[in-house]
């Protein structure tokens, strides 16, 4: 009963902390989604989310952008992943049940790069490419406007769902906060050090400098597992008699002095060591001529864990050197690195913006407590076995003036990609054939070989156009942008969105706009193909992914990637029922043709003239709508002597996959579960919530700062197939706290909690849990349960 009364009054909190400047600054001028025209939170055209992440950060339980983004914007989701190679790295982020790609990230303004990693662990975003919001660390971000309606005729391709922009820090002062935390079962602790100093220099200019620090330990939430040790049944229950098999277990386990604890598997989220460094410079040249630098460095090293390997596994396992088995370790290092150089000219209402953007990212992959059984005991425990990167240059020149009540905006862009991805040392792929009936390559993660590596490169051109009028109580904009793609083509995409006011604070808002998504050169041009014995005992024979040039892609007829294009279309109202009561609720609909998608593992008999044995591919394979709706309501209640900000905000989204479109080859020996699985139509569908919510109250009062937030996550439904079966997560709600007391005025001391009350997805159905292995699945709020932390804030 205390915690049903607790979990109601904590239902009063949520998005508050957010949003507590959401009410606070209502009035606060949005930058995204407008080209010149300055316009408030109030009054745009379209739904518009502007969170002050400096003020939330410093009493949020989250340490990150992406997690303190899932708990405060219902429709966006951020689930960190475990056992999934690079994915438990680098988180991906959706926006509106959309794709990680879908959603594109600028950085005061400007377009930032995407990560080099595609996501193929059937994970939410499998088969696609996002951009990594942990290499920007919290100390350096005033804030982030999140534009919710589709911006490809603005701003180009990726804008399908929306637009997040992080606007970076540029205030005077110092500013240091330190957290430490654990979660209730003792493990992920996590320490973070986060500084920001601001400083003019030569009288004008303005530099800021922001250095951040973490560490995040690993957990593990796995259970006691019905894994056949020794025996070489795999799982008792395959064994003739499993009652047998179990007692020969322990009977050896006896013998060698262990217990089944030192079989259990470590699955959970990855340990991650972070250093970053921003800077964010302006310097006025004088009153037309300004010129502005911004950029930063982040090296994230991290420790995923893959499958462990039994010693009753031969041909994965040396016993000789593991003669217990073993669990390998995917070491990674993460280099981001990021700049750009500008400068803005006003004159005579004119403005100009002429600015170049850079933007690397580089995945180096390690292999550690593993081995390469087809070397017996000559195997290494540890290998390099390759990296992938990515390099994206943008230069921009953007136009702006006002005529009375008409502002007029047009540019271009020019932008340079290049993908690549590098060999590993040979014993991380090479299967050396030394011992019979073993593989090649180390185990849980196969290096890269000198067949997958390769360089490719492409640039595109684009103009666009945006006028916007602003009558008496009308307001249009208009936009059109063309792009021109070196490797696929052009794309033409236009946007109308209009809002009028009906009462002095009631306006309707709506918007329709055609988009596109440019084919990633990581979606054309990954591969990681490998050597390996025929499990039909046709000898040596390929499998794993192949891009579209391979020969067995255009063999069975899988064209080159194309764009894909979309439909967006909003409408909502803007209601200001009072002087601190605001109300939107916007719903929306997005269709897209020809989406890029992976397919799943299969075999086909034309294969074997390639010499592959199974594969994936990618395709422009499915055909998707989305519709949702986003409401919210903020308040701010003067109470006693101080104030209490209520925020309560909910997303409802739901996609469908409307048509298939894969090569009449592969329909024609196959049934579609064979090559696009009911697993893989789940991951689009239903495997994040369709329900989110969140409610929340922060009071502030004079010292003190209490905030208390609940988040609603709603079902999920996740298909196990081939060899699980399809089960329904129940609806979740995760409640924040934090208390905050001012010391001075320069310090403060918080303590609080995420997911107070320990709450998890349910346990999953023992058919899709690997034989007991994996407890929890990686949905909703995720499998870390209650998280408890302190942090003390300076400011100078």
């Amino acid at each position: 009963m205390i915690k049903i009364c607790i979990g109601a009054v904590l239902l009063s909190a949520i998005y508050s902390q957010a949003q507590e400047i959401k009410e606070k600054s209502l009035d606060d001028v949005v930058l995204v989604g407008n080209r010149g025209v300055s316009r408030t939170k109030t009054n745009t055209l379209v739904p518009v989310d502007v969170i002050s992440l400096q003020k939330i950060q410093q009493n949020a339980p989250q340490n990150s952008v992406q997690d303190i983004l899932n708990y405060i914007i219902p429709s966006f989701n951020a689930v960190r992943q475990s056992a999934s190679d690079g994915t438990e790295h680098i988180d991906p982020v959706t926006l509106r049940g959309m794709g990680p790609d879908q959603v594109l990230i600028l950085v005061n303004g400007k377009r930032r790069h995407t990560t080099s990693l595609v996501n193929y662990q059937n994970t939410v975003g499998n088969g696609s490419v996002g951009t990594d919001l942990s290499a920007i660390p919290v100390s350096a971000i005033d804030r982030v406007e999140v534009l919710r309606d589709g911006a490809a005729a603005q701003y180009g391709s990726d804008a399908i769902a929306g637009v997040i922009n992080i606007v970076l820090k540029k205030n005077q002062g110092a500013s240091a906060s330190l957290t430490y935390g654990q979660t209730g079962k003792n493990d992920g602790n996590t320490y973070q050090l986060g500084a920001n100093y601001g400083t003019a220099f030569a009288n004008k200019g303005l530099l800021n400098l922001s250095l951040q620090l973490s560490h995040r330990g690993s957990t593990n939430r796995s259970q006691n597992h019905n894994l056949d040790i020794f025996g070489g049944n795999f799982a008792y229950e395959f064994a003739e008699d499993p009652a047998v098999a179990r007692a020969n277990d322990d009977a050896i386990l006896a013998k060698r002095g262990l217990s089944r604890d030192d079989f259990n598997f470590q699955i959970g989220d990855a340990k991650i060591q972070q250093g970053q460094l921003f800077i964010n410079v302006e310097y006025p040249l004088n009153e037309k001529w300004n010129l502005y630098s911004f950029g930063g460095a982040s090296v994230k090293q991290g420790e995923g864990f893959g499958f462990r390997r039994l010693p009753s596994e031969s041909s994965n396992v040396v016993l000789s050197i593991y003669p217990n088995g073993f669990q390998p370790i995917l070491a990674s290092s993460v280099y981001d690195f990021s700049y750009a150089l500008g400068a803005r000219y006003q004159s005579s209402g004119w403005n100009f913006d002429l600015s170049n953007t850079f933007g690397n990212n580089v995945f180096d992959y390690g292999v550690k407590n593993t081995n390469n059984s087809s070397m017996g005991s000559q195997s290494p425990t540890s290998f390099k076995a390759g990296s992938h990167g990515f390099i994206q240059n943008t230069l921009n020149a953007d136009f702006s003036k006002t005529f009375d009540n008409i502002n007029l905006a047009f540019g271009g862009e020019w932008r340079f990609e290049q993908y690549q991805i590098k060999a590993g040392e040979e014993s991380s792929y090479k299967n050396y054939a030394l011992v019979p009936g073993t593989v090649g390559g180390a185990q849980s993660f196969i290096g890269f070989s000198p067949e997958n590596a390769l360089k490719k490169s492409r640039n595109s051109e684009a103009i666009y156009a945006d006028v916007a009028f602003d009558l008496k109580k009308l307001s249009l904009d208009l936009a059109g942008r063309f792009e021109n793609y070196s490797d696929f083509g052009s794309a033409l995409t236009g946007k109308l969105a209009a809002r009028y006011e009906l009462l002095n604070n009631l306006a309707l808002r709506a918007a329709v706009g055609t988009g596109f998504r440019a084919p990633s050169l990581h979606q054309q041009y990954f591969n990681n193909s490998f050597a390996d014995i025929s499990t039909s005992g046709a000898g040596i024979v390929n499998k794993g992914i192949f891009n579209n040039e391979s020969a067995v892609a255009k063999g069975i007829g899988f064209d080159k990637l194309k764009e894909e294009k979309s439909i967006n279309a909003s409408a909502g109202i803007t209601f200001k029922a009072a002087s601190r009561f605001f109300i939107t609720l916007d719903g929306y609909l997005i269709k897209v043709k020809d989406r890029i998608v992976i397919t799943s593992q299969f075999s086909d008999p034309l294969f074997a003239t390639y010499g592959v044995e199974s594969a994936r591919f990618f395709a422009n394979a499915v055909d998707t709508e989305t519709r949702g709706a986003d409401l919210v309501l903020t308040y701010d209640w003067l109470i006693g002597r101080g104030n209490l900000n209520i925020n309560l905000a909910g997303n409802y989204t739901e996609t469908k996959i409307t048509a298939f479109h894969f090569p009449e080859q592969v329909i024609a020996n196959h049934t579609r579960e064979e090559f696009f699985g009911p697993d893989q139509v789940n991951i689009i569908e239903s495997l994040s919530p369709k329900t989110k919510a969140s409610l929340g109250l922060n009071y502030k009062q004079g010292k003190m700062n209490f905030l208390v937030r609940n988040t609603y996550f709603g079902s999920v439904i996740r298909d196990g197939f081939p060899f699980g079966s399809v089960q329904t997560f129940s609806p979740k709600v995760v409640t924040d706290v934090s208390l905050g007391y001012d010391f001075t005025k320069n310090i403060n001391f918080t303590l609080g909690a995420n997911n107070l009350f320990d709450v998890y997805p349910d346990l999953q159905v023992y058919e899709n849990s690997y034989f007991g292995v994996f407890k929890y699945a990686p949905v909703q709020m995720g499998t870390l349960g209650n998280y408890f932390f302190g942090r003390l804030n300076l400011n100078f």
